[in-house]
């Protein structure tokens, strides 16, 4: 595959700002897999292999993946949108390459698999795999999320086994169950729902009585957010990472 098509692919620009990029200097690559220093090429039509390569564009490294999956840290006060109405967007906390990936639909980039609300923070799945975002959202596949809860009023034992029986809400008259519910402690709830109704938990809360002050996603599947991943920040997600998130159907 040529140089200024792998960097096309992963949304660098245009072939043509691609292949600028490669003749001004700018792109160097690791050429064997345990490289510790790339190398400068400085022509665009140059082959690789693209599957496990790496380089160095403007300074800064790259791997190659066919399709991207990343993890970010939602911060409070940003939108899960492209184009936001008040908060700032969650796609302006991504590297420009991750939000011009080249895709066959209109839209380019990666995309949110779901949505958290503006004030709602924690674990966000990017990725511009359309049939990973439908196994990931879909209630059909079962995907667990879990979710910290902080509630206004003190949590008593009824409130629980009120959220893993079955509540009502005001669109569907067919009750909607916490997958696991605990409460951490009186004004900490822990929640696990499998399908992603419109503001779900805030509505679950305060069909038992209770008012959702903050909340916070802390887990995906089998994947918790690392510790070490602050509120803003992305990565890429392992081959291990995916397993972990592997629907149960």
């Amino acid at each position: 595959m040529q140089l200024q098509d792998i960097l096309f692919s992963q949304g660098f620009g245009t072939r043509r700002v691609c292949a600028g990029l490669i003749q001004q200097g700018l792109v160097q690559v690791y050429e064997e897999k345990d490289s510790l220093t790339p190398v400068l090429c400085a022509q665009a039509a140059t082959e690789f292999v693209a599957q496990g390569l790496r380089f160095r564009v403007q300074g800064v490294d790259w791997p190659y993946f066919e399709k991207a999956y990343v993890m970010l840290h939602k911060p409070t006060a940003t939108e899960c949108s492209q184009k936001p109405s008040t908060y700032p967007s969650i796609y302006t906390l991504l590297p420009s390459p991750l939000r011009l990936r080249p895709q066959k639909a209109a839209v380019q980039g990666v995309q949110a698999v779901g949505r958290l609300d503006q004030d709602t923070t924690g674990m966000l799945l990017l990725t511009d795999d359309g049939k990973f975002i439908h196994r990931m959202s879909s209630p059909r596949h079962h995907v667990p999320k879990v979710y910290e809860v902080q509630v206004k009023h003190a949590l008593d034992p009824a409130q629980v086994s009120r959220l893993l029986d079955g509540v009502v809400l005001d669109d569907d008259p067919k009750p909607v169950r916490a997958a696991a519910c605990e409460a951490v402690d009186k004004l900490h709830l822990r929640l696990t729902l499998t399908e992603g109704k419109y503001h779900q938990v805030k509505r679950m809360v305060a069909a038992v009585g209770n008012r959702v002050e903050g909340l916070h996603r802390s887990q995906i599947g089998g994947l918790r957010l690392p510790e070490e991943l602050l509120p803003g920040q992305w990565r890429w997600l392992t081959s291990d990472d995916l397993a972990a998130m592997q629907p149960s159907s």
